[in-house]
């Protein structure tokens, strides 16, 4: 008996490690969901304790690109201290992410995790959870964006119900299989029934989906691309005198636009000399973008150094990140340059910060003004929506990405295509691929065209149905004539929100307190 049991101590940390770890690399950029359900099996049938190993493997597994942070040097921070650093900052993180885990893990082991009731009060709030910690500085990634880039048909139910339902649909499955298995192993009668009972639920589930992604009823219409050809389209220009005031019924033209991928290393982005090499490829980008009756120019996040202005007039929108002076507050932000000007008119200031890079807790105490080399910035609003001439806009700067109910509620708001500038200096290719996968998931989600401007990538524009129509190679310079599908209608997850989560929870909550009583 003791034998058996220090066998179960061994084996029982073990299969939780394992399971987190298969969790992790069944995140983007893999994006394969049936490694994820297999890894829910043990966190669905295991104790607290070992759930809380679950969660604090999978995220050690799927955010250890914060190791490419190191070397610190260029912040300040010594070479012997840079790596240490760059660990702690991961395992804190994890450490984070095991004690959420085991939390949910620890009341699912007090409702009964075996009904399913449970389980469908269990997952609706994981996806809740998921939702509400985008809004803040510590969530990257969750279990909602494991669908993509591999499983797109899956990804399609984003539409109906978000990341969150996304979340809430691969805890459910993942039960379901928990249950087959333990039928089986068992050697309880009903497994083959239970077994095509999640079969049949797995294929309709994808059936939906799909038919979410290309029925008729998608939002908007679109019209066919406009190719173009040399220079001067008269016929384009006609178009694009009509996107600001959109008739009813009828589709908006494609909008041209011109993505510029600077690709300068973070650690020399404000040297005179790297300045000037973007001051020149900007100008370049201008000239051409007139030529090619091009709507605006896009540059990524950090482009342009506080009070920089364009290097030349031209007859083209440019929007480009910088940074701008509100008061004593510095801020990052999107800027918008109107045609001929060289001075920005308008902005949308970032509002989640980057922990320790770009905020410090208790920062003003402290008169620490953070381990960024821009020094400390500022929160905006919280409005994802950028009103411009040619038709508002929504737009995530950076790691906003992760927060699609922002961007849902920005094409609620009348943004007709979707912008993500970033700057993923000097993290490796692993996140640029983790980026691609959201902005997958926040196109599918508001039903609008998603384009991606990033110092190194990834640059590429992403269609209202998640497919990646256009990339630039990451890690070097590189300019882009893309052009955009305007959509004007909604998704059933821009106009609800999470209420189908919030009825998911209420109906699970109420059917466990009913057996319960």
């Amino acid at each position: 008996m003791a034998e058996n049991r220090r066998r179960w101590w061994i084996s029982a940390p073990l299969v939780g490690g394992l399971a987190g770890a298969l969790a992790g690399l069944a995140l983007p950029p893999l994006g394969w969901p049936p490694l994820l359900w297999l890894a829910l099996v043990p966190l669905w049938s295991q104790g607290p304790r070992w759930g809380g190993l679950w969660g604090l493997v999978a995220v050690l597994v799927s955010h250890r690109w914060l190791l490419g942070l190191h070397p610190l040097v260029w912040i300040g921070v010594p070479l012997p201290l840079s790596l240490p650093l760059c660990w702690l900052l991961l395992l804190l993180i994890a450490l984070l992410g095991g004690a959420l885990v085991a939390g949910w893990r620890a009341l699912m082991e007090w409702l009964g995790p075996e009904r399913w009731s449970t389980a469908l009060l269990g997952a609706a709030l994981w996806g809740l959870a998921e939702v509400l910690l985008a809004k803040g500085p510590l969530f990257w990634i969750g279990l909602g964006a494991a669908a993509l880039p591999g499983d797109r048909a899956l990804a399609g139910l984003a539409r109906l119900v978000g990341a969150g339902g996304l979340a809430a649909l691969q805890l459910l499955l993942g039960w379901g299989l928990w249950r087959v298995l333990a039928f089986l192993l068992a050697e309880r009668r009903g497994w083959r029934r239970l077994l095509a009972g999640w079969l049949t639920a797995l294929a309709a589930l994808h059936l939906l989906g799909w038919g979410l992604l290309h029925s008729g009823e998608a939002p908007g219409a679109a019209a066919p691309l406009v190719r173009l050809r040399g220079t001067g389209n008269p016929a384009l220009g006609a178009g694009l005198a009509l996107s600001g005031a959109p008739q009813p019924g009828v589709p908006l033209p494609p909008v041209p636009l011109l993505v510029v991928q600077p690709a300068i290393p973070t650690r020399e982005k404000f040297s005179a000399l790297q300045q000037e090499r973007l001051l020149g490829r900007l100008a370049a980008a201008q000239r051409e973008a007139s030529q090619q009756q091009v709507e605006a120019v896009l540059l990524p996040e950090g482009a342009l150094a506080l009070g920089q202005g364009l290097p030349l007039q031209a007859p083209v929108e440019v929007l480009s990140g910088g940074f701008r002076q509100q008061g004593v507050e510095q801020r990052s932000a999107l800027l918008r340059f109107p045609p001929e000007a060289l001075a920005p008119a308008g902005w949308l200031d970032k509002h989640r910060l980057v922990p320790l890079g770009e905020w410090v807790p208790l920062g003003g105490l402290l008169r620490w003004s953070g381990l960024s080399a821009v020094g400390g910035l500022s929160s905006g609003a919280p409005s994802r929506l950028l009103n411009r001439p040619a038709g508002p806009i929504g737009v995530a700067i950076c790691y906003e990405i992760s927060d699609g109910s922002a961007l849902a509620a920005a094409s609620r708001g009348g943004a007709r295509w979707l912008l993500a500038s970033a700057n993923l200096d000097p993290y490796p290719l692993l996140l640029q691929r983790q980026f691609a996968a959201l902005a997958q998931l926040r196109a599918i989600e508001a039903g609008r065209w998603l384009v991606s401007s990033a110092n190194t990538g990834p640059s590429l524009v992403v269609d209202a149905a998640g497919a990646v129509r256009q990339q630039l190679p990451a890690g070097r310079p590189a300019t882009a004539l893309i052009r955009v599908q305007p959509l004007l209608g909604l998704t059933a997850y821009a106009r609800l929100g999470e209420l189908p989560l919030l009825l998911l929870a209420l109906a699970g909550g109420l059917l466990r307190w009913r057996w319960r009583h």
